[in-house]
């Protein structure tokens, strides 16, 4: 029996250590070979004796490419020449694979201390397990110029994110440790998106800073009471902001009601408006249509092949599913409406199909109801309100529903791939069905526009959208949710004139309406010059109001929806 401890007796190596035993071996019994070798050869081909060492001491230089000592004048045989050769040539190979095989994964896999990355923090936001794309609202609040240290309970998550930059941490978000090195005693706000461990972080939070501002997201809006309880102060269920959101979308089409606008003041308002396929503008120039001469409405900015035009083009030619941003009065919206999408009576189309009731689904069904539509809900489970268990990816099941007859489809399920599945197949079975699809990844939302849908949610921008809400107090208007509304002061321009201030050249964004110092609504006029008590109404994409925001480091106000 051998006389070493059990411990040693039992020790078995990482797959990776025996290939580095493994890796050493080979080399070392390579560089021997070489050696020996080459002190042979260099005595048999050039009639040159040298002592063993001399020829490892070649052989070591010439695969380190350090240099070939007094052997390089003395080679004539056209052997030596290649073998030497050989040896520079393996030894770049093996300084290769060293590289990849035992450098990168020691640096790569030493533990490295995220603290340590982070910037002092004052002021901040701190955000634990936000599961809905981290990125996409980290670079939501960094634009927004909001600090923030992000708790995440997984190294490899964590460790990814502070890798591409974002001051992220790993630790629970139940330990008062983990807090702590969060500077929870310096922050403004807690985020929690934790599931079903959001009572347990704000339990924490609370013992910490009963006076911090907490909020909380879920995706259960039932849950809402009982965070309340326990201490937080605002909760978030994106789920059903964006339920409703595409109810009201779709109901908004079998309506003259109008709905989903902006109050900027005074009688006018702002709104977005899908033009369908059959909407008498479809083929014509926006300088065509002449909207303004025959309903008194503003086209403010309009989606054309996918790109934001703020203003469009007077060329630009209307097409299907381009979706109009209309300023002016209630009346002349709704004159606007019947260009764009008809409204429909529910006696006509009265049908919605509702595919998924989960928060979504269920938020949806209450809009449709309270406006007096029939729906059809289909489910893959058989719980309350579901009229249809089955696959909405299945034509059968779409079939069953009625979608042949019904004026529009909400897709609401978790799942993209079903979602675009579901979109295509109620397109081929209805060409005329309205279409309006959750999507879980962001970059789902160009697919489903492909796919056929008319009007598209993604659930991490909306929440992104939510909280940036909260944090800043400003809102959206979006049609897939890339169009920003923001109220701002219009301090930076005092002294200058709307015209002169070249806000849209340099931004991208434009200037929608002007609040007085009295709290007035006046004309956007281009010589209206600016005393610096105003504020200023802007629209534009994502980046252009980021681009608006920092360039002249105005922070946005709410905007009443």
């Amino acid at each position: 029996m051998s006389s070493l401890p059990e411990s040693i007796r039992r020790f078995e190596p990482s797959r990776r250590i025996r290939h580095v035993i493994y890796y050493v071996i080979g080399l070392v019994l390579l560089i021997a070979l070489y050696t020996v070798a080459y002190n042979y050869a260099l005595g048999r081909l050039e009639g040159v004796e040298q002592s063993i060492f001399a020829s490892f001491e070649f052989v070591i230089q010439t695969m380190t490419t350090t240099g070939y000592g007094q052997d390089s004048g003395i080679w004539s045989h056209p052997l030596m020449f290649l073998f030497v050769a050989l040896i520079q040539i393996s030894g770049i190979a093996i300084g290769f694979f060293t590289l990849r095989l035992i450098i990168i994964p020691l640096f790569t896999g030493a533990e490295v201390n995220l603290d340590d990355r982070l910037s002092p923090k004052t002021g901040h936001v701190i955000i634990c397990e936000y599961r809905r794309d981290s990125a996409i609202l980290l670079d939501e609040l960094r634009e927004l110029g909001i600090d923030y240290v992000l708790i995440s309970s997984s190294r490899e998550d964590a460790e990814s994110l502070s890798n591409r930059g974002y001051a992220a941490i790993h630790g629970s978000p139940q330990a008062t440790e983990t807090f702590e090195r969060a500077s929870i005693g310096t922050a403004q706000t807690v985020i929690t998106d934790a599931g079903d461990a959001n009572v347990n972080t704000i339990l924490t939070v609370r013992g910490m800073r009963p006076d911090i501002d907490v909020i909380a997201l879920t995706d259960d809006s039932r849950m809402e009471e009982i965070l309340r309880t326990v201490g937080a102060d605002t909760v978030l269920s994106p789920h059903g902001v964006l339920g409703h959101r595409l109810a009201e979308k779709a109901v908004a089409s079998f309506s003259s009601e109008l709905r989903d606008t902006i109050e900027l003041g005074g009688n006018t308002s702002l709104m977005e408006l899908p033009v369908s396929d059959s909407s008498e503008l479809v083929g014509r120039s926006i300088r065509e249509t002449k909207v303004r001469e025959r309903t008194g409405a503003n086209i403010v900015g309009a989606w054309l092949d996918g790109e934001l035009q703020l203003p469009p083009s007077p060329d630009a030619v209307v097409r299907p599913n381009t979706v109009l941003l209309v300023s002016g009065e209630e009346s002349a919206l709704k004159d606007l409406s019947e260009f764009t999408r008809p409204p429909r009576s529910f006696t006509e189309h009265e049908r919605f199909v509702l595919v998924g009731l989960g928060e979504v689904g269920r938020a949806a069904k209450a809009v449709i109801e309270e406006s007096g539509g029939e729906v059809v809900t289909i489910d893959v489970e058989d719980r309350p309100g579901v009229d249809i268990v089955g696959d909405g990816g299945s034509r059968d099941v779409l079939l069953a529903a009625g979608v042949e007859n019904a004026g529009a489809i909400i897709i609401g399920v978790p799942d993209d791939s079903i979602a675009l599945l579901t979109t295509v197949l109620a397109q081929s079975i209805h060409p005329e069905i309205e279409v309006l699809v959750r999507v879980g990844d962001a970059e789902a939302t160009q697919k489903a526009f492909t796919a056929g849908a008319d009007y598209v949610l993604s659930v991490p921008q909306v929440s992104a959208r939510m909280v940036a809400k909260e944090l800043r107090g400003e809102d959206v208007l979006a049609p897939a949710s890339q169009i920003r509304l923001v109220r701002v002061p219009a301090t930076p321009f005092s002294g200058s004139t709307l015209g002169k201030s070249r806000i849209y050249e340099q931004t991208g964004c434009r200037v929608i309406a002007i609040e007085n110092g009295d709290g007035q609504t006046v004309s956007v006029d281009p010589q209206w010059r600016f005393s610096g008590d105003e504020r200023i109404t802007i629209v534009g994409a994502d980046e252009a109001v980021q681009t608006f925001l920092k360039r002249f480091d105005v922070t946005p106000t709410d905007v009443s929806r």
